[in-house]
């Protein structure tokens, strides 16, 4: 397995796919999940001429599961390591969920600074706030994230197993065809990683302020959100990314759920294709 072992001691597994000069595009997981989440991407992209990069994140997957460092900071520092050390330059940086946040915080604080980022991609985003607070009135009450630890602590394998098979994939909704072998790679990824680890995420991906990281953010963005995310509400995420971010193409889709990046694959593929391209072209 290729691994890399940061400043603090963790170990942080990484996948690297692809032509060594081409353009970099890499992919930063949501939680409680792994680089695995990103299989599909990772083919498309790597098929279209692209190295593709995707790490699980400490206590994700097969990192290390420590007990320290389970906030934004130490995520981004880690996505740095990767990057500083596979040397990614002008590189895409895609972000799923808490992963957006990831994102937002390693290209505000490390690959803008360091000249690395050509391009920023927020998926079902986290940032700028999640939790409702009076300077956030439409955010999401701190009693739903104190009921997420509460269900995980008690029974981290069946909480899971609920949110696959519910909200996460929108498989709850009248009509809707859930697909078992998502829920259960779903599951899988999760139970890789360390409990510890994702219930100190949960204040990670919710309490996290990230509207300095996007006002810092000048590199091109895309965000795109479904309508009917019932896990990261489009209206206190994406919305919110396209007044703060300078360079921002936002896109809802309509019906479309939280995990998106796997039940609509195709689509959000060929979005982020055409977002690349265009982005070459201008610069050619």
């Amino acid at each position: 397995m290729a691994t890399i072992t940061t400043n603090d001691g963790t170990t942080i597994f990484y996948k690297d796919w692809g032509p060594k000069d081409a353009q970099p595009i890499v992919f930063h997981h949501g939680w409680p999940l792994s680089a695995d989440d990103w299989d599909t991407q990772m083919l498309f992209f790597l098929a279209n001429g692209y190295r593709v990069v995707a790490h699980d994140r400490r206590g994700h997957g097969r990192s290390s599961q420590v007990d320290t460092g389970h906030d934004m900071d130490h995520y981004a520092a880690d996505a740095s390591a990767v990057a500083e050390h596979l040397d990614l330059r002008n590189a895409i940086h895609v972000g799923h969920s808490t992963g957006g946040g990831e994102v937002a915080r390693y290209v505000a604080k490390y690959g803008e600074p360091q000249g690395r980022v050509a391009k920023a991609v927020l998926i079902s985003a986290i940032p700028p706030l999640m939790v409702k607070t009076p300077k956030n009135p439409e955010g999401t009450p701190i009693e739903v994230f104190d009921g997420l630890r509460k269900a995980l602590a008690a029974n981290r394998a069946q909480f899971y197993v609920d949110v696959a098979s519910g909200p996460f994939y929108g498989f709850n909704r009248p009509g809707a065809k859930a697909s078992q072998g998502n829920i259960q790679n779903w599951w899988r990824q999760s139970m890789m990683g360390s409990a510890l680890a994702h219930y100190e995420g949960i204040k990670a991906y919710s309490e996290t302020d990230q509207t300095e990281d996007l006002k810092a953010i000048t590199v091109p963005t895309l965000s795109l959100h479904g309508d009917d995310d019932q896990v990261v509400p489009y209206k206190d995420a994406a919305l919110l990314q396209a007044k703060l971010l300078k360079q921002n193409t936002l896109k809802i889709y309509p019906g479309f759920p939280h995990g998106m990046i796997t039940t609509h694959a195709d689509v959000i593929n060929a979005e982020i294709l055409a977002f690349i391209q265009g982005a070459a072209a201008k610069a050619a």
